[in-house]
């Protein structure tokens, strides 16, 4: 904790001397359940220019009989704003991933996947057996649990439905979200046909544009 806030500190110092103060730059991807998404949002848009949503995304995935729910937003903006959204983050316990300009430059064909943690590992697997070149760069796994419930399509009166809700949220599904670089510019169709397949978002950050 003391050496973040030295590092902290010190980018501070760096972004501030100087006439022509240049602000670095960054993307982050949070995500976790609608609470918490609605109060980073919320923070982005008080942040008087700083923090830009690129989107946010309410995602609900059928399984079987149940649909579990999770958000997650992009933003985009003044890195030591960043800091703040993920010491929130991880008290919530969301899942955040900060990608830098650096990286960005230094790293082939990134990707973010976003999708329960047991999703993720099966489509990481199925990726390195389709002989892709890929690495995963950073990961974050939620600790606050996604919101599961009974499908609209199960027809049960609405107090059963309720009842039953604890005892399929005691199952703790978390949420993973990875950033992965792809070495080959012809495999980046694969790892997204592949991912889409097993119903996880993607996000390649060859659509991503930013105007500064």
């Amino acid at each position: 904790m003391i050496e973040d806030n030295i590092r902290v500190l010190r980018q501070a110092a760096r972004i501030g001397s100087g006439d022509n103060p240049r602000v670095d730059k960054t993307w982050c991807i949070i995500a976790g359940n609608a609470e918490l998404v609605d109060d980073i949002a919320y923070r982005a848009i008080a942040s008087n220019y700083k923090v830009k949503i690129l989107f946010r995304e309410h995602v609900i995935l059928k399984d079987g009989k149940l649909d579990k729910k999770f958000d997650f937003i992009m933003l985009y903006g003044d890195t030591l704003a960043f800091n703040d959204f993920k010491s929130l983050t991880d008290k919530s316990g969301g899942a955040f991933i900060q990608i830098s300009r650096g990286l960005l430059a230094e790293e082939p064909n990134l990707m973010v996947l976003v999708a329960p943690d047991d999703v993720i590992r099966n489509t990481v697997s199925v990726i390195d057996k389709s002989k892709v070149n890929f690495a995963i760069l950073r990961e974050s796994q939620t600790t606050g649990f996604i919101d599961i419930d009974i499908s609209n399509e199960v027809k049960l009166p609405n107090f059963i439905k309720s009842a039953l809700k604890p005892f399929y949220n005691a199952n703790e599904v978390v949420l993973s979200t990875i950033l992965i670089s792809v070495e080959k510019d012809g495999d980046v169709g694969k790892v997204q046909s592949i991912a889409t397949s097993n119903r996880i978002f993607v996000i390649d950050f060859r659509d991503i544009v930013t105007e500064d």
